[in-house]
């Protein structure tokens, strides 16, 4: 919901899961990276959603890069996606939902520390 409002793309939990069965998506957790090291979607990275650096993103600055934080109502995946399209990456969505949504669709996640 706050992503849309900030006038970024959003994508579902689903429609995530769908991206990456085909590969080829890059997945950022902007949570805590003890949330991180919970629950997270399969193979996402944990940044911090405000001093990420350029070089912890894909080069091919048309890859889809999808950011997530804890919710509906979480700022920081729009405001880091909102960095990332700053930065001229074209293919930028939140999954507004957040780990939390994920969770609630029953779809496989990862867990454990670095």
């Amino acid at each position: 919901m706050i992503a849309r409002l900030m006038g970024l793309k959003t994508i579902s939990p689903r429609e995530l899961q769908q991206e990456l069965a085909q590969g080829q998506t890059s997945v950022i957790d902007v949570n805590s990276p003890q949330s991180w090291a919970t629950a997270r979607v399969p193979g996402a990275v944990n940044l911090d959603p405000v001093a990420y650096r350029p070089s912890d993103l894909p080069s091919d600055k048309g890859a889809l890069i999808v950011f997530y934080c804890s919710n509906t109502w979480c700022r920081k995946a729009p405001n880091a996606a909102r960095r990332a399209e700053s930065l001229g990456y074209e293919n930028v969505r939140v999954m507004s939902a957040g780990i939390k949504g994920w969770l609630d669709a029953d779809l496989p996640t990862e867990s454990g520390a670095r």
